[in-house]
């Protein structure tokens, strides 16, 4: 399949400090004159950060390596691990559709995708929420069909169930990967004869499972302030209906029962229940903040764009498709919005733009947004 660079691109890329330093400590594992062995994760490490790997991100990830750009992209486009386009701001949905996948029904998941999140791959749901693609072998052929959501494998899939998954994760919760037939990992579906003991009384999940409950980061971006947790963007919103129609899903404000116990008369147990989702900051509180000082101030937001048209936000330096729709979610629509920040205002923005924290001073908006009213103004005169 052919991999391209998407034509749409930001201007700049730079790690945050935190992700510098990870990178730097990947690059010491290797031999003196050997980084370039860790671009793998580099890479990965910079398409956490973005979302996806954009143009100046790989030149990024050469430059700190020592590596001919060519090298590194030809690196970024030969796994499909690597997104050279925006995703969803939520889940990127990989589909396998090699062999046995497609004999199992991943035709009929690509429909799903399809009728649910866009009509080609690559292409943003209309909420900017999910993208989707078909991919080559993901080497999970007895759980066949299954699809890799964010970090992790979600195995034994139906098109219903892949559409209760899409659904959950609109709705903000984070659905239990693995198996979804209520196997424990790759034992025959039925009449099991051998390594009858494969499940241990003590464990409810296999090991892959067991280790993304216990991180809670299948579909999060790393900015590096933070240890993996849950992203804020999949907080339950406000009015959502409790659904456990998907079988793993539990609703935030549910407490987990007793192990061994069904969730419901539905007959859902606890090795079926989701991962909680982050829990819901008191208003105008920063996203991601508890019990810590609030920073900055909150600038005045807008319910909608005035007269039902917003301005470019993209002609700001830095500012793609992505952090547009994150300022459009904040109620930031138009440059004057912007130019007007003071400091504490600032502040607050760098503080809530998740996984693109610190744009504001780093990029100069606030000078940027003059200009454009500037402009602006000049051609109503």
């Amino acid at each position: 399949m052919l991999r391209r660079l998407s034509p749409l691109q930001p201007d700049s890329f730079e790690f945050t400090p935190a992700n510098l330093e990870w990178a730097r400590a990947q690059m010491t594992k290797y031999p003196e004159g050997r980084q370039q062995s860790a671009v793998i994760p580099v890479l990965w490490r910079a398409q956490e950060q973005e979302g996806w790997l954009t143009r100046p991100a790989i030149e990024y990830c050469a430059k700190l390596l020592d590596m001919a750009y060519i090298r590194v992209l030809e690196v970024a486009t030969f796994y499909f691990m690597f997104q050279l386009q925006p995703v969803g701001t939520v889940a990127h949905i990989q589909i396998c559709g090699t062999t046995t996948c497609m004999i199992c029904g991943s035709g009929e998941l690509i429909a799903v995708c399809k009728e649910k999140i866009a009509p080609q791959p690559h292409m943003l749901s209309e909420d900017g929420k999910f993208s989707w693609e078909e991919v080559e072998c993901l080497a999970a052929c007895a759980n066949a069909p299954m699809a890799q959501i964010g970090k992790d494998y979600y195995e034994d899939l139906t098109p219903e169930k892949l559409a209760q998954l899409i659904d959950a994760m609109a709705a903000g919760k984070v659905p239990v990967p693995g198996p979804q037939d209520g196997r424990f990992s790759s034992e025959p579906a039925e009449d099991q004869s051998a390594l009858t003991n494969l499940v241990p009384a003590q464990e409810q999940n296999n090991a892959s499972v067991a280790l993304a409950l216990d991180l809670k980061d299948t579909l999060k971006r790393i900015d590096g302030s933070e240890v993996p947790v849950l992203t804020p963007w999949l907080r339950k919103p406000e009015g959502a209906a409790d659904d456990r129609s998907g079988n793993n899903i539990q609703s935030e404000d549910e407490p987990r029962p007793a192990e061994g116990q069904p969730v419901d008369e539905t007959g859902v147990t606890e090795q079926e229940a989701a991962v909680k989702p982050a829990a819901e900051p008191e208003a105008d509180a920063p996203a991601g903040s508890s019990d810590a000082e609030p920073i900055g101030r909150q600038p005045v937001k807008l319910e909608a764009p005035r007269e039902g048209s917003a301005d470019d936000l993209k002609r700001i330096s830095g500012v793609g498709p992505v952090l547009e729709e994150l300022l459009h979610s904040l109620g930031i629509y138009h440059f004057d919005q912007i130019s007007n920040w003071d400091d504490e205002e600032i502040a607050w923005v760098d503080e809530n733009l998740e996984g693109f924290k610190g744009r504001v001073s780093r990029d100069e908006w606030v000078r940027q947004a003059r200009e454009f009213v500037k402009e602006s103004d000049g051609k109503t005169s």
